[in-house]
């Protein structure tokens, strides 16, 4: 039998990561332009529309084309180049902000997450927003991939010149965290792109701080950290 070689068949060449972030992004676009396209159309539908059934349709249609218009803004946005814009944060004030918003935005698992929170009167450089969205991430993440886990672990603490965040979570199996959030697209399902961990790295690295991940087969729990660096104390 002739290898791919032999006749004439060859993987394609790889392509370079600031090209496939272009491509995606110039695709997102034309296909929102498109998408406004079609709003416009159904606004003069919904114009035009003389019964309340007809209405319901024509506006189920237009939430249909806004939902995926918000989902390509997202994957554009996570795949573009974070400058994180600083400002002085206390630590304390940053995960109590955190924790409103994990509960704004995953109000049926917020209750399953046990806080540790043990910070002094310390002070961040951060760019509050992307910070979150890096934390958010490592939620997000775990309650979609174990969405029967009864109970996860998140701690937050100081470690000499860092602010930790540590969430603790059960994994009956996992195959590897070598290269844990340095590979986007590698896990891609309805919805999800696999690249919200590796948005969550850069936003850590952008900081000048970390982020890595361990899977303990005796305990059988995965454990993720986020360190950013601090500024001073207060």
């Amino acid at each position: 039998m002739p290898t791919s070689s032999q006749s004439g068949e060859s993987d394609p060449p790889p392509v370079p990561w600031p090209d496939l972030v272009k491509f995606i992004r110039q695709l997102s676009h034309d296909i929102r332009n498109n998408l406004n396209a079609v709003e416009l159309q159904s606004a003069y539908l919904a114009e035009l529309a003389t019964d309340d059934e007809m209405k319901n349709e024509v506006q189920r249609l237009r939430e249909m084309v806004s939902q995926v218009g918000v989902s390509l803004q997202g994957l554009t946005s996570g795949l573009s180049k974070v400058k994180p814009t600083l400002i002085s944060y206390k630590a304390a004030e940053f995960v109590e902000d955190l924790k409103q918003k994990v509960a704004k935005e995953l109000p049926d698992q917020a209750n399953k997450i046990s806080w540790d929170v043990q910070l002094k009167h310390t002070i961040l450089q951060i760019d509050p927003q992307l910070a979150q969205q890096a934390f958010l991430e490592l939620f997000e993440n775990a309650f979609q991939h174990e969405r029967n886990v009864k109970s996860i672990t998140a701690k937050a603490y100081l470690d000499q010149n860092s602010f930790v965040f540590k969430l603790i979570e059960p994994k009956t199996s996992f195959l590897s965290t070598e290269n844990w959030g340095r590979e986007p697209f590698r896990s891609v399902s309805q919805g999800h792109y696999g690249i919200g961990l590796n948005r969550a790295s850069s936003i850590a690295e952008a900081h000048g701080g970390t982020f890595c991940a361990k899977y303990d087969r005796n305990a059988s729990t995965l454990t993720t950290w986020l360190t950013f660096p601090i500024e001073k104390f207060e």
